[in-house]
C-alpha cells in the first residue's frame, strides 16, 4: 500500500497541536411524522445530537458506544460533511466542516453499513474508480488494490463477481477496503465490522489497528459492539439519544462507575441494558 501513500493529502499548516477532531455543542435534529391511514401527521422534532462535544487528538483512535437511534450514524454524516448541523460546529484538524467543506473530505474517508457500489462493477473495479476518483493512478494501486482486498479477508475467486452477488458482509469488506485504499489521515467508521463472520471480524480488526500503527490515522469508531470497541480504542465514549454521556478510557470508565464490565459501565450511566433497541429510525430525516 505504500505505493499510494504520496498522493494522499495530509493536514495543512501547523497542525501538531490542532486536534484531529474538534466538536463543540454539535446539533442535529430530525422531523418525524406518524404514518396514520397511509400518511404522515403529527409531526415532531427528535434529537438526533443533542449538544454533542468531544475532542479526539491525531493518532488517536476513539470509540462511541451507542445502540440503534443513539445518533451514531448522524455524528458520521456530519463529519463528513455529508449532513448539516442544526447548532455548534465541528472541525477536522482545524478545517471547519461547514466552512471549508472541500478541505475535510481531502482528509476524512467514511465507512459505513450504508455504503454503496456501482452494483455491476466487480470489488476490483469498484475500488480502482474509487482511486482514479482520489487520483491515484493504475501503476500505483496496481498492487494495493489486491493486497489490501487480501488483507480485509476477500476471497481472490470472487473479486471479478458483480458487487450485486456478493453478500452484505462480503460487500463491507469491499467498503473498508475502499476507504483504506487512499490512506485518510482521519478514518470515520460507522458499524465497520456488520455482517462479518466472527473470522473476518478479527482479520478487519487487526487491519485496523494496523492503519493507525503503520499510516499515522486517526480513527473515530462509531458502534454498538462493547467487545470492538473495548478491543480497538484508546478512549470509549457513551452517546444515548443523541447526548454523549461520559468519555475515557474503558479503566476510569469501570472505575467511575464501579463496574466491572465495560456492559455493566454503560448500563450505569444510560440506565438501560445494552440489548434494549431503541428506534433505528430516531437519527433518521423523515419529511412529513
Amino acid at each position: 500500500m505504500s505505493s499510494s501513500l504520496s498522493s494522499i493529502p495530509s493536514p495543512d499548516g501547523p497542525f501538531e497541536d490542532v486536534p484531529a477532531l474538534d466538536v463543540a455543542d454539535l446539533r442535529k435534529v430530525f422531523r418525524r411524522g406518524a404514518r396514520t391511514g397511509g400518511r404522515f401527521s403529527a409531526r415532531r422534532q427528535v434529537a438526533a445530537l443533542d449538544g454533542v462535544s468531544f475532542t479526539v487528538q491525531r493518532g488517536e483512535t476513539v470509540a462511541v458506544l451507542g445502540q440503534n437511534g443513539s445518533g451514531k450514524s448522524t455524528l458520521v454524516r456530519v463529519l463528513s460533511t455529508l449532513l448539516l448541523p442544526d447548532g455548534g460546529s465541528a472541525s477536522v484538524f482545524g478545517h471547519d466542516v461547514l466552512g471549508e467543506a472541500a478541505a475535510v473530505r481531502r482528509l476524512v474517508n467514511r465507512v459505513s453499513v450504508e455504503a454503496s457500489f456501482f452494483k455491476r462493477m466487480s470489488a476490483s473495479e469498484n475500488l480502482s474508480y474509487a482511486a482514479r476518483f482520489h487520483g491515484l493512478t493504475a501503476g500505483q494501486t496496481r498492487d494495493s488494490i489486491p493486497d489490501i482486498l487480501q488483507r480485509v479477508g476477500f476471497p481472490r475467486d470472487r473479486r471479478s463477481e458483480p458487487m450485486e452477488n456478493l453478500s452484505r458482509g462480503m460487500q463491507q469488506k469491499v467498503a473498508l477496503a475502499r476507504a483504506l485504499l487512499t490512506a485518510p489521515v482521519l478514518l470515520l467508521l460507522d458499524e465497520p465490522t456488520t455482517g462479518l463472520d466472527p473470522r473476518s471480524k478479527r482479520e478487519v480488526q487487526a487491519f485496523i489497528r494496523e492503519m493507525r500503527a503503520t499510516h499515522d490515522a486517526t480513527i473515530l469508531l462509531c458502534t454498538h459492539d462493547l467487545a470492538e470497541a473495548e478491543v480497538l480504542a484508546d478512549r470509549v465514549g457513551v452517546l444515548d439519544r443523541g447526548r454523549l454521556l461520559v468519555l475515557d478510557r474503558v479503566t476510569e470508565l469501570n472505575r467511575r462507575y464501579g463496574a466491572d464490565t465495560l456492559e455493566d459501565a454503560f448500563f450505569a450511566a444510560t440506565g438501560r441494558e445494552f440489548a434494549e433497541e431503541t428506534d433505528p429510525d430516531d437519527d433518521r430525516e423523515v419529511f412529513a
